[in-house]
């Protein structure tokens, strides 16, 4: 394993985490401040931004821009791997589902899958409308 390649996932996994952690403290407080307390939004919130970050990259990557083995690995494995969480998705479903939220566990599973792919598309999309 090239120790270089590890520094750069290491750095990237450090802004990562820091980004959400910010993210859901921010949404968690405004959702708090609205009422919206048995929601998960904040990690719905990481997900879906990181998925259409992602998916920017991508097209971007693909269109405009060649990042070195490094780069990439330090956004998209470091980066983007600790601001996105599927744990958290996996614990914050579990916990609908035990406190009976049928209906709001469904809409969270259903909607986080696909609101996420929506995401990942239009950040696709609009760098490949700004790029081509």
């Amino acid at each position: 394993m090239n120790p270089q390649l590890l520094l750069f996932v290491a750095l990237g996994g450090a802004i990562g985490a820091v980004g959400r952690f910010v993210t859901m403290s921010a949404v968690g407080h405004m959702a708090h401040l609205w009422g919206w307390t048995v929601f998960p939004w904040g990690t719905l919130s990481v997900n879906v931004l990181g998925a259409f970050i992602l998916g920017s990259v991508i097209e971007i990557s693909a269109l405009a821009w060649s990042p070195s083995e490094g780069v990439r690995a330090m956004v998209v494995v470091g980066m983007l791997g600790a601001f996105t969480t599927f744990s958290t998705f996996s614990m914050d479903l579990y916990y609908l589902i035990d406190r009976g939220q049928m209906v709001s566990a469904s809409a969270y599973a259903v909607g986080s899958v696909l609101i996420c792919l929506a995401a990942f598309a239009a950040g696709m999309y609009v760098f490949r409308l700004i790029l081509s």
